[in-house]
């Protein structure tokens, strides 16, 4: 493994695990600060969240484009922006960087360090929830990078995920390794074993759609000067 790689690596451990500390964290800290307000622990999980990935994507997108997300890797994936091999570590790490900020963030609350959740949440409801907020996901990213906006990416995928936590029935988990991390938190912000294969499954399905729809909006990618760099009608 080259050095680039590695640090790109590096960058995705590190961002993910932030980032599932921050939505695990949060949510020990709202369940104990207002307790039964179901409402309010919500609205506190959502505001840490949505200005920790914000704050995150600003430190490690430069090394890594802080994907943070194996759906978001496997589109890019797709799109030609990463090699197999990177891909595959990228998700790696993504997993392991999200069980290590759930384990984290229990430890700082004074809780097992894992603790498997019995949040069940694998409704059909909550099922199309997931693939409602990942297509969504993947069109704020993509959609907003191809559009030669890469500098308010951050502030976006902040936004959105902010939004999707209240109009999305599942609170828009949208990505596979903080899905999995959450399982490992019987807290506030927990998923039951049970539920994961289903989220997960809604969420490649979501995101595969979401990928579709970026591919038939912006057959042009442009860069931030506005510049083409790809039409993919003709490279197809």
């Amino acid at each position: 493994m080259n050095r680039a790689l590695a640090r790109q690596a590096l960058a995705e451990f590190v961002g993910t695990a932030f980032l599932v500390a921050a939505v695990v964290g949060s949510g020990i800290a709202a369940q104990r600060l207002s307790p039964h307000d179901v409402g309010l622990e919500l609205l506190e999980n959502t505001i840490a969240t949505a200005a920790a990935l914000v704050a995150i994507i600003f430190a490690v997108g430069a090394v890594s484009g802080a994907h943070l997300n194996p759906v978001v890797t496997l589109v890019d994936r797709a799109f030609g922006g990463l090699r197999t091999r990177a891909a595959a570590l990228y998700i790696a790490a993504q997993f392991a960087g999200g069980t290590a900020g759930a384990v984290v963030a229990n430890t700082m609350f004074g809780l097992r360090a894992m603790a498997l959740s019995t949040h069940h949440r694998a409704t059909g409801p909550h099922l199309f929830g997931e693939a409602v907020a990942t297509f969504g996901l993947v069109l704020v990213v993509f959609g907003v990078v191809r559009a030669g906006r890469g500098p308010v990416v951050p502030f976006a995928v902040g936004a959105y995920i902010a939004a999707a936590y209240w109009f999305t029935s599942s609170t828009s988990f949208a990505n596979p390794a903080v899905t999995f991390a959450r399982m490992l938190s019987n807290s506030f912000a927990g998923i039951a074993p049970t539920s994961v294969p289903g989220f997960v499954a809604l969420e490649l399905v979501g995101g595969a759609l979401g990928a579709g729809c970026i591919a038939a909006l912006y057959p042009r990618v442009r860069d931030d000067a506005g510049d083409v760099l790809l039409h993919h009608e003709e490279a197809a």
